[in-house]
C-alpha cells in the first residue's frame, strides 16, 4: 500500500521528487550550505510551504497559520493608521471650521494627484515624459475649479469676515461679484493653452488627457464641496455621516474577518454577506446614540457663518433640543426613570445610517471596479494598511451628496435670514441703491406703524 495519502495524488511525480531530494539535502550531512540554499526560488521552504497549502486546501481548510499570521499583521497595520486619522482629526475638529476647510483641500489634492498618476501609470508609452509641460495645464484646470468651487459656497462667509474693513470689503464683495467671469477666462485659457500645445502623433493621448481631467473634476469638486458646505452648515453635518462610513467600514471588516463566508459582490472578492449584513445592523445602532452624542455640543452643532476660528456658542436648532418620550409603564417600573430623552436628529440619523450601510458601500465597489479596470490593487501607499487618500475617500463621497441634499430638503429652514438679504444687498447694490433701499423700507414700516416719524 502506498504511504502517500490519496487527496495528495495530483501532486506530479516531477514536483514530488523535488521536495524529496530537498528533504534529502537537508538532512545529508554533506550538505553544509543549506542555510544559503534557503535563498534559492526552488528551495524547501517554498517547496514545502507549496505542499502544505495544497494539503490544506483539498482538506477544506483555508485559514493556515502562516496566512493568518499575515492577516493579523495587516489588520494591526490597518487599526494603527486608523488611530492616526482619528486623532488627527479631533485636533482639526477642535482647530475649528477653517481647518477643517483646509483638511478637505488637502485630501482634493492627493486625490487629484493619484488619479493624475493613474493615467500615467497606464501609459506604457511613456508619452507624458515626451509631454513634461502637460501636467501643469492639468493642475491649472485643477485649481480654477477650486477658485470657482469654493467662491461660490463660501462667499458669504468671506463677506462677513472682511465687513469691519472698507478696502477688503470693496475688493472682496468685487472679486465675488465678478468671479464666475474670472473662473470663465482662467477655464479658457487653459482651453486655448490646450489647443496650442497639441502635438503630431500624440492627439490621443493628449485628448484622454483632456477628458481625464474634467472626469478628475467632477469626482473630486463636484462631490468633496458638498463636503465642504457641510462644515459650514455645523461641523456635525461633516463629523456624523463620516463617522458612519468608518463605523460601517471597520464593522464590515471585522464580521467579514471573523464570521465572512459568502462572497458579496465580485468587484471585491474580500466583502462578504455576513461582513455587510452585519455592519449595516451594526451601524444602525451606532447611528442613533451617536447622534444623540454629537448633538448636544454647541461646537459642532452651530453654523459658521464667517471664516474666523472662534469658538461658537449659538441657540441651538429644534432638532439638537431634547423631546422627552415616557416610557411605558410595564418598563418604566423596573428603571429608576420614567422617560428618556431624544434628540429630533436621531430619527434623522436612521435615514443617513441606512444610507451609510446599504448604499454608500457602492462608492467602494464602484472604486474596486475603477482599480481592476487599471489593474491596480490601490490608488496610492500614502495610508498604512489603507491604499491611498482616493481608497478611503470613495465612500465618503456619495455620503457627503447624500448628507447635504437631505439636509437642505428635509432640515434646513427655507426662509431667508437677514443676513442672508444683507448679504445680497451689499454685494450687489451700489451706494445709491442701498440708500434708496434703506427709505423704500423705512417708508413700509412708518406705513405698517412699525416705527414713528
Amino acid at each position: 500500500m502506498s504511504s502517500t495519502p490519496r487527496h495528495l495524488k495530483h501532486i506530479s511525480t516531477s514536483s514530488t521528487r523535488e521536495i524529496n531530494n530537498e528533504f534529502h539535502n537537508c538532512n545529508s550531512p554533506r550538505t553544509p550550505g543549506f542555510i544559503r540554499q534557503r535563498k534559492r526560488p526552488n528551495d524547501v521552504g517554498g517547496s514545502f510551504n507549496e505542499l502544505i497549502t495544497e494539503t490544506s486546501k483539498l482538506n477544506g481548510n483555508s485559514n493556515l497559520l502562516i496566512n493568518d499570521k499575515a492577516k493579523y499583521r495587516s489588520m494591526w497595520i490597518r487599526a494603527y493608521s486608523s488611530l492616526w486619522m482619528l486623532l488627527s482629526l479631533l485636533l482639526l475638529i477642535y482647530l475649528g471650521h477653517l481647518y477643517m476647510w483646509a483638511m478637505v483641500v488637502v485630501i482634493q489634492i492627493f486625490m487629484a494627484h493619484e488619479l493624475f498618476n493613474l493615467l500615467r501609470k497606464a501609459n506604457t508609452n511613456n508619452q507624458d515624459k515626451r509631454l513634461p509641460k502637460f501636467k501643469f495645464l492639468n493642475w491649472h484646470f485643477f485649481f480654477t475649479a477650486m477658485l470657482y468651487v469654493y467662491g461660490r459656497i463660501l462667499s458669504q462667509q468671506l463677506v462677513n469676515t472682511v465687513s469691519s474693513d472698507k478696502f477688503l470689503y470693496r475688493l472682496v464683495s468685487n472679486t465675488i461679484k465678478y468671479q464666475m467671469v474670472i473662473c470663465y477666462f482662467l477655464y479658457i485659457a487653459g482651453f486655448v493653452w490646450f489647443i496650442l500645445s497639441l502635438r503630431k502623433r500624440y492627439y490621443k493621448y493628449q485628448f484622454g488627457q483632456y477628458a481625464w481631467i474634467h472626469m478628475i473634476l467632477i469626482v473630486v469638486f463636484a462631490q468633496s464641496a458638498f463636503t465642504v458646505a457641510n462644515i459650514f452648515e455645523g461641523i456635525f453635518w461633516f463629523l456624523f455621516p463620516a463617522g458612519l462610513i468608518a463605523m460601517n467600514d471597520v464593522a464590515a471588516y471585522f464580521f467579514g474577518f471573523f464570521f465572512g463566508r459568502t462572497p458579496l459582490i465580485k468587484l471585491s472578492p474580500k466583502k462578504t454577506w455576513e461582513g455587510f449584513i452585519g455592519a449595516s445592523v451594526a451601524t444602525m445602532i451606532a447611528a442613533f446614540v451617536f447622534a444623540n452624542f454629537l448633538g448636544r455640543f454647541q461646537w459642532l452643532t452651530c453654523p459658521r457663518k464667517d471664516l474666523s476660528t472662534g469658538w461658537l456658542k449659538c441657540d441651538p436648532d429644534p432638532i439638537f433640543k431634547p423631546e422627552y418620550i415616557p416610557l411605558p409603564a410595564f418598563i418604566a417600573q423596573w428603571l429608576p426613570w420614567k422617560d428618556i430623552a431624544v434628540l429630533p436628529v436621531q430619527w434623522h440619523a436612521l435615514w443617513m445610517g441606512l444610507f451609510a450601510s446599504i448604499i454608500a458601500p457602492f462608492g467602494g465597489f464602484f472604486a474596486s471596479g475603477f482599480k481592476r479596470a487599471f489593474k491596480i490593487k490601490d490608488f496610492g501607499d500614502s495610508i498604512p494598511g489603507h491604499g491611498g487618500v482616493t481608497d478611503r475617500m470613495d465612500c465618503q463621497m456619495v455620503m457627503a451628496v447624500f448628507v447635504y441634499i437631505y439636509y437642505q430638503s428635509f432640515i434646513a429652514p427655507h426662509d431667508y435670514s437677514v443676513e442672508m438679504v444683507l448679504g445680497q444687498v451689499l454685494r450687489n447694490l451700489d451706494l445709491e441703491e442701498q440708500h434708496a433701499l434703506y427709505s423704500k423700507l423705512g417708508q413700509v414700516l412708518r406705513e405698517r406703524h412699525f416705527i414713528q416719524d
